[in-house]
């Protein structure tokens, strides 16, 4: 089967189900993994015969690490700048379909730097909710270089190197309603 572009949701206007969705990011963090998550975000995905356009956005001021001191430093500006860019953005004009596998030729902006970025994940074709409510999923993720976006911040650990990957995976799980 070949790729097609996006035919797995009924023309139309999604719009993103903020309480059901999650966008979070990974990123190595000494022996292990620090994960995190927005809180408040936003998104629509439209679908029409040309294909699908999928948009989003989330607050900065909304991080979570499950710590305070840490969530104002994320806010600070050694990472996101949220006085200067209270908004993380995410925009593409094409979603290509191979099955349930999702491929999406995108651009995320981070601390006001704009970078095209590769996107991948599955798709949820439409099901009707116990509500009567006509909806779709999509699960992607994708990996950037914080230090493309500005986001340079680190501490040397004492026997050397840094005590943060520059690797992060951003990963999103979206629920869209039909509008």
């Amino acid at each position: 089967m070949t790729a097609s572009t996006i035919a797995f949701a009924p023309a139309g206007t999604w719009a993103l189900d903020p309480t059901h969705s999650s966008v979070g990011f990974q990123v190595p963090y000494l022996a292990g993994t620090f994960k995190g998550q927005f809180h408040d975000v936003e998104g629509q995905l439209v679908v029409d015969e040309a294909g699908a356009q999928l948009t989003g956005a989330a607050a900065v001021a909304s991080v979570d690490v499950k710590d305070e001191n840490l969530d104002a430093h994320l806010q600070s500006p050694d990472f996101f700048d949220a006085e200067r860019h209270p908004r993380l953005r995410f925009s593409a004009e094409r979603i290509d379909l191979d099955g349930d596998a999702v491929s999406v030729d995108g651009e995320i902006e981070i601390k006001g730097v704009r970078r095209p970025v590769k996107v991948t994940g599955t798709a949820v074709a439409p099901l009707t909710d116990p509500h009567g409510n006509e909806r779709i999923g999509l699960a992607l993720s994708t990996t950037v270089d914080r230090t493309d976006f500005g986001v340079s911040w680190n501490l040397d650990l004492p026997t050397g190197g840094p005590s943060l990957g520059n690797d992060v995976t951003i990963v999103a799980e979206l629920y869209f309603v039909r509008a």
